[in-house]
C-alpha cells in the first residue's frame, strides 16, 4: 500500500519496494516462530486448541531448534532492514536514518514480545493495538516515506484501513481460539469482551477499513469501484461471521481475510494509479 501510494505520486523506488517486501516477510516469519514458541512454553497450545497444530505442539521442532531458527530470521531481518533504511534515507540527514533504525528494532521486538517473555502484550489483550500500529501506520506511512522522503497526512486514511484489515485477521484467529485462550490465561481482546461483541467488533474493523479508503478517494468517481470490491471482499464475509457458532469454521474466514486484504490493496493501487 505504501509503495502503491508512492507510485501514484510518481516516486516509486523499486529497490525500496523489494527490500521493504523482503524485510516485512522476515518480520512476519519471526513473529510466527516466536508465537509458536511462546504459546507452547506457556501451555496455550494444547489439545483443546481449535486451529491447526503448530510445529512445537506437534513435536516437529524442539525448543533449541526454534530458538536457533528465530536467531537466523532475526539476523536476516536486521540485514535487509539496515539495507532498506540505507536505500530509503539516501540524501537525508542521519537523524532520520537513526529514527527508522529504532522503529525497525521496535518492530522486531514487537514481533517477539507478542507471546514471549514474562509479560507478553498478546496475553494482556493489546495485540490488536500493536497490529494496527505496526501493520498499518508504521508499515504504510513508513514505506511511503522511504520512497518519497515526505509525509502527507492524507496517507493516514489508507494506512488506517490496512491496519484495521490486518487487525481483523488477528481477531478471527482470536475468536477461533478464545475458549482455549481463556482457560490458559491468554486474555486476548476477544476473551475480554466476549465472542458476541468480538463478532460485532470484527464487522466494524472491516466496515471502517473500507470507509477510510472511500474517504481517501471521495472526490474520485473511481471510489464506487472500491466500495463494490470492499463489499464483496470484506462486508459480506463479516456479516457471515456474525452467524457462526462453530468456531472451527473460522479457519476458512482467516484465510479469506488475509487474501482479501492483499487483493483489495492490489485493486486500490491499480485504481489509484489509473
Amino acid at each position: 500500500m505504501g509503495s502503491g501510494l508512492a507510485m501514484a505520486d510518481g516516486q516509486l523506488n523499486m529497490i525500496v519496494f523489494v527490500l521493504a517486501l523482503v524485510t516485512t516477510l522476515f518480520l512476519q516469519i519471526l513473529s510466527n516462530l516466536a508465537n509458536d514458541y511462546g504459546d507452547f512454553v506457556k501451555g496455550t497450545d494444547n489439545d483443546e486448541r481449535v486451529g491447526p497444530d503448530r510445529t512445537m505442539q506437534s513435536g516437529l521442532v524442539t525448543k533449541d531448534e526454534m530458538i536457533r531458527a528465530m536467531w537466523v530470521i532475526a539476523l536476516l531481518c536486521s540485514v535487509f532492514g539496515v539495507w532498506l533504511i540505507y536505500e530509503g534515507t539516501l540524501g537525508l540527514n542521519l537523524t532520520k536514518g537513526l529514527l527508522f533504525a529504532i522503529l525497525g528494532l521496535t518492530a522486531m521486538g514487537a514481533a517477539v514480545k507478542y507471546t514471549m517473555g514474562k509479560n507478553p502484550y498478546g496475553y494482556a489483550g493489546l495485540g490488536d493495538v500493536f497490529v494496527f500500529l505496526f501493520f498499518g501506520w508504521l508499515g504504510v506511512i513508513g514505506s511511503y516515506f522511504l520512497h518519497t522522503h515526505s509525509f502527507d497526512s492524507k496517507i493516514l486514511l489508507p494506512a488506517s484501513a490496512i491496519g484495521l484489515f490486518t487487525t481483523a485477521v488477528l481477531n478471527i484467529n482470536n475468536m477461533r481460539d478464545h475458549e482455549a485462550d481463556a482457560k490458559s490465561g491468554k486474555n486476548t481482546l476477544v476473551v475480554r469482551i466476549g465472542i458476541r461483541w468480538a463478532k460485532r467488533y470484527h464487522f466494524l474493523l472491516n466496515f471502517f477499513g473500507v470507509f477510510f479508503i472511500i474517504w481517501f478517494l471521495i472526490s474520485d468517481v473511481k471510489s464506487i469501484w472500491i466500495f463494490l470490491i470492499g463489499f464483496v471482499l470484506f462486508i459480506k464475509p463479516s456479516r457471515d461471521i456474525l452467524k457462526i457458532s462453530d468456531f472451527k469454521n473460522l479457519d476458512s474466514f482467516l484465510k479469506k481475510q488475509a487474501i482479501a486484504t492483499f487483493l483489495f490493496t492490489i485493486f486500490f493501487v491499480i485504481i489509484s494509479n489509473l
